[in-house]
Formats: structure tokens, C-alpha cells, sequence
């Protein structure tokens, strides 16, 4: 039986970072927002284009996440492509500086999603980027499998 918090409410996925990344590792982080950021978020208002998380002095920083205004904001509203603190521990953040120096990879968010307890939870991963060649394999693996997929359909027809 799953537990209150394990249920995710309302998720987000990055859709391109599959298309453009081989994902290594992925890690569940917090990630620390402000009031209308949380409420605008569960109107649905995010985009990931052209995100990216960065290790800036010890800390993980999540860059160009857009999180639109609140509807009902007002003054008060947040900045849309403000920087977010990621939450990780000291150890995790060492092992993933050393993994990006020696490996030249970077860190992609996946998916972000609140839960049952109304957490805002990001996976971040560790990625290897694609070539132009790579992307049109997995394209034309992705289209003999569907070919495959519908003449057995046929078949059992």
C-alpha cells in the first residue's frame, strides 16, 4: 500500500530532455519556492525549455525554470526565471561536482511533481548529450518498432 506522501498530485515532465540527453543517474531533490511560485504550479504554469541546474559555491542552483505570475499575485508575485535552490546534502552535491568535472556531464531536470503532503519534488540527471546521429537512431528504432507493433496488430486481426 503506497503512503499519503508517495502519491504524486500533479506532475510535470521535460519531454526534450529525452530526445537531447542519455540520462546516467537521476536524483530526487526539494526545491525551495516561494508562495505564488507553489500556486501557480498547481495552475499548471511551468516550462522547462532550455533548463539546467549548475554548482555554484557548494550549492546546486536550478537555472531558467519558468514558473509563469500567479493569476492572483499582485505585487507580491515572483520573478519567472529566477534562480531556485536545489536541496541536497553536502555529500551528494561533492559526488555530482566530481562526476560533472571528470566526465563532462551536466545536470537536466526530468520531472517535477508535488505530493501527497504538498512537497514540490524535482528529479534531476545526471546527462551525456546526444549527437544528431544518435537522436535519428533512436528515431528510427522508435518507428520500426511502432511498424512492428502494427503488423502484429494485423496479424492477430
Amino acid at each position: 500500500m503506497a503512503e499519503k506522501h508517495d502519491i504524486r498530485i500533479k506532475e510535470f515532465k521535460n519531454r526534450k530532455a529525452a530526445h537531447n540527453y542519455f540520462f546516467v543517474q537521476e536524483i530526487e531533490v526539494g526545491i525551495v519556492l516561494v508562495g505564488t511560485e507553489i500556486k501557480s504550479l498547481r495552475e499548471g504554469k511551468l516550462s522547462f525549455k532550455d533548463c539546467y541546474a549548475a554548482i555554484d559555491d557548494g550549492e546546486v542552483w536550478l537555472h531558467n525554470l519558468h514558473i509563469s505570475p500567479y493569476s492572483h499575485g499582485g505585487y507580491v508575485n515572483h520573478d519567472p526565471e529566477r534562480k531556485r535552490k536545489l536541496l541536497l546534502n553536502r555529500k551528494e552535491i561533492n559526488k555530482l561536482r566530481t562526476k560533472i568535472d571528470e566526465l563532462g556531464m551536466t545536470l537536466i531536470p526530468k520531472d517535477l511533481y508535488i505530493n501527497g503532503r504538498g512537497k514540490v519534488k524535482l528529479t534531476i540527471c545526471l546527462a551525456k548529450g546526444k549527437r544528431l546521429y544518435d537522436k535519428r537512431e533512436v528515431l528510427q528504432e522508435k518507428t520500426i518498432k511502432r511498424e512492428n507493433e502494427r503488423t502484429m496488430k494485423n496479424l492477430r486481426l
